[in-house]
């Protein structure tokens, strides 16, 4: 069986249409929940992009693949899905955004990445970093690159861009030096010419290739990477106007931002300056309204570049052995609690990942509310395609879920364990978290932190505003326990014994 891989950036579980969004269309993803199973309760592994990500393709916790925070390359040796089914007669390909190597500022001299945003920008730099990316990387036997966000992105998209109109590849350039530290800016690229519409084309392109015989009989793993909608947001043409800021209705935890002026842990950090710049930040209403009418613009036009290579995939008659899974590698806080992106913090909002997955004559159409977490998805992608267990990485941590997508109603766990380090000691950030997640409520403990955790009830409070840490200590000391024992499973047991003795 083929296996379709397509995840985005930044994308909470709720902005989608099947997930109750009354308001953000997309018939797409519906269409595919329509033929998958909809994950209502799935996790992150770390609610950062290259933590996440590097655990989407190893099915180990952040803590065992060394990735505990952007900012670190996942290790070479370290087994990727990708590479197992490569060394099984997989075709493996990637494009979009991988974010498996650092992006931007090193703090050490020696260290090298891959991934580096200033030298694919630069003239000078560019086709070198072509030609220098090992292939295969991290298992894929080729990848067709884009590193940045919105419309400032770099990498292979660029030679794309630049064969059909140079003359926007000095105003990328530019717009790169004042463009991170915002939330949302309007595009001056025409939809024709983004990033996603090149991630669109070249999977349909690499669709057609297979169909047409260039990867002999191999069946494929075809890893499609949006980087939208992670901030700033900037979707272009009509996608920019799609949804009307003044009809967006805030979350009704808006106004707890009051309120967390005085959280034992969250209360300082908000007033960091570089914490505000590019992790959580408050804003008033208006900029909140703004930004979550972009992102549903953004979300759309993800959502029809999914439609067309759903598309294809039919055109192509490679739907009946193709598995389709799209999710996200964290969410986004869009407004709940008066906060807006992403970091550590105790709010769903950052957590919950959007998750459907379709296997053809297996799926049929339904959600379910097991838990399940993104260390998972690659021991499922595994034992569905065959893979024999001796052939599978040894010490992978997530759960096979095939019997779920059998069964809406099976579970394969009774929490959800989620990590998050951030060590940013030149701004002044230093800080370690741990969250649990269960079928009725969910934890997170902060180290350092003495006496003070967050304790909400997923079903009866799930704006989470009401903290049970003192009102339950019953409860809360037996989620500590809980939590205790998931994390013991989860820590590292490197390097492996090599004698009895």
């Amino acid at each position: 069986m083929n296996v379709l891989f397509i995840m985005t950036d930044q994308h909470r579980a709720d902005h989608m249409s099947c997930a109750g969004n009354s308001v953000l269309k997309t018939p797409n993803l519906d269409k595919l929940a329509d033929q998958g199973v909809h994950f209502t309760s799935a996790y992150c592994a770390n609610p950062i992009c290259s933590p996440n990500r590097a655990s989407l393709l190893t099915g180990l916790y952040p803590n065992m693949h060394g990735v505990r925070s952007n900012g670190i390359n996942l290790p070479e040796n370290v087994p990727t899905i990708s590479q197992i089914l490569y060394n099984n007669g997989y075709h493996t390909h990637a494009i979009g955004k991988m974010h498996l190597q650092f992006w931007a500022q090193k703090f050490e001299k020696s260290a090298y990445s891959y991934e580096s945003v200033n030298h694919w920008f630069s003239e000078k730099w560019r086709y070198k970093m072509d030609k220098n990316l090992p292939r295969p990387y991290y298992g894929f036997e080729d990848v067709e690159m884009v590193l940045g966000h919105g419309d400032v992105c770099c990498g292979h998209y660029l030679d794309w861009l630049e064969e059909r109109a140079p003359q926007y590849l000095p105003i990328i350039r530019k717009r790169a030096k004042a463009f991170f530290n915002k939330t949302h800016c309007e595009s001056p690229i025409p939809e024709e010419l983004y990033p996603t519409t090149y991630i669109t084309e070249r999977t349909i392109s690499y669709l057609k290739d297979h169909v047409n015989g260039e990867h002999g009989d191999k069946p494929f793993y075809l890893h499609c990477s949006f980087p939208d909608p992670h901030h700033p947001v900037s979707p272009p043409g009509k996608y920019w106007d799609m949804y009307d800021p003044n009809k967006i209705e805030l979350p009704e935890s808006y106004k707890d931002q009051e309120n967390l002026k005085n959280h034992p842990f969250l209360g300082d950090l908000l007033d960091n300056a570089f914490f505000r710049g590019m992790v959580l930040r408050t804003e008033p209403e208006k900029v909140v309204k703004e930004f979550i009418a972009r992102t549903y613009g953004s979300v759309a036009m993800v959502d029809y570049g999914v439609g067309q290579i759903l598309a294809a995939l039919e055109k192509f008659g490679l739907d009946k052995n193709t598995m389709v899974i799209y999710t996200s590698d964290h969410g986004d806080m869009m407004g709940d609690h008066g906060l807006i992106l992403k970091g550590p913090c105790p709010f769903d909002g950052i957590l919950r990942v959007p998750l459907i997955w379709k296997v053809p004559g297996m799926t049929k159409g339904t959600h379910t509310d097991s838990l399940v977490s993104s260390i998972d998805i690659p021991k499922t992608i595994l034992e569905l395609v065959g893979i024999k267990r001796k052939e599978q990485p040894y010490g992978m941590q997530g759960r096979d879920m095939t019997p779920i997508l059998q069964d809406s109603q099976e579970t394969i766990r009774e929490a959800c364990l989620v990590e998050h380090d951030e060590e940013l000691f030149n701004f002044g950030i230093n800080v370690r978290l741990r969250h649990l997640i269960t079928e009725k409520h969910k934890l997170t403990v902060y180290a350092g932190l003495n006496g003070y955790g967050d304790l909400f009830d997923r079903k009866d409070d799930p704006n989470e505003l009401q903290n049970l840490w003192e009102s339950k200590p019953k409860l809360r000391n037996q989620m500590i326990e809980r939590l205790l024992h998931e994390n013991l499973q989860a820590q590292s047991i490197y390097p492996k014994r090599i004698a009895l003795t």
